[in-house]
């Protein structure tokens, strides 16, 4: 008989460490997963049981960068058998190690919930020895957690690729929501960053989970009683910056992944150079962060606007536009679409319109029956007129014809030029360019320009330039 070999990574934990020194180590080493949010599950309390969980979301706190997280939000363990070259828990990297035991993990979700501090639980883990060992420690901290705290309160899991189905769905019967990273946006990126991960150990479980949840949804519709698998759904993560796709390849994996794996969410992770590689941006590189906003933008339009992947980018222009967001973008290459008449068209034609959303065009459709509607109708229903009033007509006329130059001004993303203040003491203060500024700001700034007019001489560029495009 064959016996199996198991690799052990050369690092060793230190066993003494008290639970507070492990949290300190699994929390920092959690905070480079962005893929949580709202819980999208309605659950109130029950009696027995403790917490509750409600779909406005869980905790949140605020990364270094300025994005948004959510908390109770661990690794089970950040003594990682794989060597991802992007990953700050790679085993070759020198840093300290920690990992839970089950009931330690569930504990201190419990101390944690009855401080009021968190309202649930995220949890994902570095690949500790196996997929599936990692994964049997996972569900039984999440078991002891459901069935002998009886905690209702959210738990989001991460699914570890390569386990076993059995365990994928063990899992998904704990967690209300279940992602699978997918890492990289290319399989060829994925086997030259992440070699002892692989597409196929990615995409299975998601299929998987797919399947189980719109089974778990039939039952549920005969007989509520039925056990719930995952009923949030499943999302995922990818990397952007670390490797050379472009947003169209981006764009295109993202529809694919919504069409065929029907996910909730999928996330973008803008790549923060934590660890050098030959093979990743040095050190020095600031994370895209403008590029993931304009990424988060485009989703939204999949998903709330029906607009496709290939009516936002194309081969002629693969990448979007830092200065417009993808909306104003598609309007200004489509000027054949518009005035909009307000009054009679369709609510996917009012999707079309900059500074109009979902809810607006509801409104609109819904207030229209009652009477004819004017920019004063408009504004109270909610439109963004600076935008809007340039693209559409009420009742024949239109609201402002505007030249191009003001058209352009208005439409410009304020968010590419963003500037803020740093204090260097008590009362010396200077401009910087904030993160998710366009990096032509960053560059002038970096170069001795002073912040307030990198934006201003940007700004006046862009202006310029989409001046002549209209």
């Amino acid at each position: 008989m064959r016996r199996a070999v198991f690799f052990i990574p050369f690092f060793q934990e230190n066993t003494t460490m008290d639970l507070g020194e492990k949290l300190e180590i699994l929390a920092d080493s959690a905070k480079y997963d962005v893929a949580c949010t709202s819980s999208g599950v309605d659950r109130p309390g029950q009696h027995g049981s403790l917490g509750s969980c409600a779909a406005a979301g869980i905790c949140h706190a605020f990364t270094p960068d300025g994005r948004c997280v959510s908390l109770l939000k661990v690794l089970y363990s950040n003594a990682c058998s794989y060597d991802c070259k992007y990953c700050v828990n790679r085993r070759s990297n020198d840093r300290p190690r920690a990992t839970f035991t089950p009931r330690e993990l569930a504990d201190l979700t419990i101390g944690f919930y009855r401080r009021n501090y968190i309202e649930g639980l995220f949890l994902s883990s570095a690949v500790l020895g196996t997929p599936d060992r990692t994964m049997e420690l996972m569900i039984e901290a999440l078991r002891i957690l459901r069935q002998e705290y009886h905690f209702n309160g959210y738990i989001h899991a991460k699914t570890i690729p390569g386990s076993d189905p059995l365990l994928v769905e063990r899992i998904g019967l704990l967690a209300d929501r279940l992602s699978v990273n997918i890492e990289l946006p290319s399989e060829m990126s994925l086997n030259q960053l992440a070699p002892d991960k692989k597409k196929n150990a990615i995409l299975r479980p998601m299929g998987q989970i797919a399947v189980k949840s719109a089974e778990s949804r039939r039952e549920l519709a005969v007989y509520k009683r039925a056990p719930a698998f995952a009923p949030a759904g499943q999302s995922t993560q990818m990397i952007i910056g670390a490797t050379p796709e472009n947003d169209l390849h981006i764009l295109n994996l993202t529809e694919g992944l919504y069409k065929k794996y029907a996910l909730k969410r999928v996330f973008f992770s803008a790549y923060l150079p934590v660890v050098a590689d030959d093979h990743l941006p040095a050190l020095t590189t600031r994370p895209p962060l403008l590029r993931e906003h304009r990424l988060y933008q485009a989703d939204w339009l999949l998903r709330y606007y029906h607009f496709s992947a290939h009516e936002l980018l194309n081969e002629e222009e693969p990448n979007f536009d830092p200065y417009l967001d993808p909306k104003c973008t598609w309007a200004v290459r489509h000027p054949e679409f518009f005035p909009v008449e307000v009054n009679t068209a369709s609510r996917a034609e009012l999707l079309r319109v900059p500074g109009i959303g979902p809810k607006s065009a509801t409104r609109i459709v819904q207030a229209r029956r009652l009477q004819k509607l004017g920019m004063s109708e408009l504004k109270r229903i909610g439109v963004v007129l600076k935008r809007a009033q340039y693209f559409i007509t009420c009742s024949g006329h239109t609201p402002n014809h505007g030249t191009r130059a003001e058209i352009a001004g208005a439409l410009l993303d304020p968010k590419a030029f963003g500037v803020g203040v740093q204090q260097l003491s008590l009362d010396d203060f200077t401009t910087k360019p904030l993160p998710a500024a366009a990096p032509a700001v960053h560059e002038l700034t970096d170069h001795g320009m002073a912040a307030d007019q990198a934006a201003r001489l940007v700004r006046e560029e862009a202006l310029t330039c989409l001046t002549k495009r209209m």
